[in-house]
């Protein structure tokens, strides 16, 4: 049986992935990785994803928003059993390049004073239903506000693009239609570096996990079916 390892967006909590891990039927092991709610930074975070991949059987890397960044890093130094990468609604580098001014100012800003429904308003849109709203009102609470900080001053100065060049497994792009995060030319540069993507456009906000789980499970599981089952060993060029 393939694994799926997931590695979730900025919360770095399980919760929210729930109904899409549900969704995923038999036939694939879902892994959901956790972050330790006192823990942001990219190369601290990468060496615990490292840590949960499998050993004993091949597996598929997905990525969701803030941990692309990880799962581009990942795949760039080809693992062994790593069959192909999920890139779900991300980047290989800050999404909104203009903001990297502000990194400093971050601990100055109060985010937690917004009220829950004026941030699903803008983050979720139309897709801003009751159950979509209470789960992030419940997960932002698991959430301490200086980690939820941190964690956007990473992304803020985050830059993998080199790395792009040297992933040789097929890759799979979930790209929102309705993002308001993560612009449609965040998808459109890893393409470009990594000839194998292929782009899935999905009818949802930023957290398309949540909001279209059965589109995107149905798209995950369509790719994994294309994959060989065992990791083909293969150079990289130095």
């Amino acid at each position: 049986m393939v694994a799926l390892v997931i590695l979730p967006g900025m919360d770095g909590t399980a919760q929210p992935r729930a109904e899409f891990v549900a969704a995923l039927g038999s036939g694939i092991e879902p892994r959901v990785v956790s972050y330790p709610p006192d823990r942001s930074g990219y190369a601290e975070l990468e060496a615990l994803a490292r840590a949960a991949l499998p050993q004993d059987r091949s597996y598929v890397l997905l990525g969701e928003s803030f941990s692309g960044p990880i799962a581009i890093s990942i795949a760039a130094s080809s693992p062994p059993q790593l069959i192909g990468l999920v890139l779900c609604a991300t980047f290989a580098r800050n999404p909104r390049p203009f903001l990297g001014t502000l990194r400093s100012l971050l601990p100055l800003i109060p985010f937690g004073l917004a009220p829950i429904r004026l941030t699903g308003a803008f983050l979720l849109g139309r897709f801003a239903s009751a159950p979509l709203l209470e789960s992030m009102r419940s997960t932002l609470a698991e959430v301490p506000m200086a980690t939820l900080k941190a964690r956007i001053g990473a992304v803020l100065g985050i830059d993998v693009r080199p790395a792009l060049s040297r992933i040789r497994v097929p890759v799979l792009y979930l790209r929102a239609t309705e993002d308001r995060l993560v612009p449609r030319r965040c998808a459109d540069t890893i393409a470009a570096a990594i000839p194998q993507t292929h782009i899935v456009d999905v009818e949802a906000p930023h957290f398309l996990l949540q909001a279209a789980p059965t589109a995107t499970t149905a798209a995950v599981r369509a790719f994994i079916e294309t994959l060989p089952q065992t990791a083909a060993k293969q150079a990289i060029p130095s």
